[in-house]
């Protein structure tokens, strides 16, 4: 099954590796016999859907994620190894959608407004004038 990341990358399901495995989350009686854990693998560096630009940007900002150039995404949260699956694919398709998403612009920065920077010392002095008055009278 082909993963949609965006309405302009696909990936397909020939480039997405599988393995499954016993997991020690829940499931009973269960849990010994069935392979519900579920392990994603897709390989960015040798993927072919994806453009020059967005492999850059992919490698930069998944640099610590990613293995030999291979992300990898493990599920064991249900008993279910067809939900697993399903989790798998959501989670490796929202971890590339952010990766790939353009950088927020930066920050101006921008100094305070006379009124603001005025109102903030008033508040202090106050702040100190209220503490100066829970302090015992001096002997003078």
């Amino acid at each position: 099954m082909d993963l949609e990341v965006t309405d302009q990358l696909t990936i397909p399901a020939a480039e997405l590796a599988w393995r499954f495995s016993r997991s020690s989350g829940p499931g009973g009686q269960h849990v010994n016999t069935s392979d519900s854990r579920v392990q994603l693998t897709w390989n960015v560096a040798d993927s072919l859907v994806l453009g020059e630009s967005q492999r850059e940007r992919l490698v930069s900002r998944l640099g610590r994620r990613l293995t030999n150039g291979r992300i990898t995404v493990t599920v064991s949260a249900q008993r279910s190894q067809l939900r697993n699956r399903e989790t798998a694919l959501e989670h490796l398709g929202d971890i590339v959608r952010e990766a790939l998403a353009p950088a927020a612009p930066l920050r101006r920065a921008t100094k305070p407004t006379r009124g603001s920077a005025r109102r903030h010392l008033a508040g202090k002095k106050r702040r100190s004038e209220t503490k100066q008055q829970r302090q015992r009278p001096s002997a003078d």
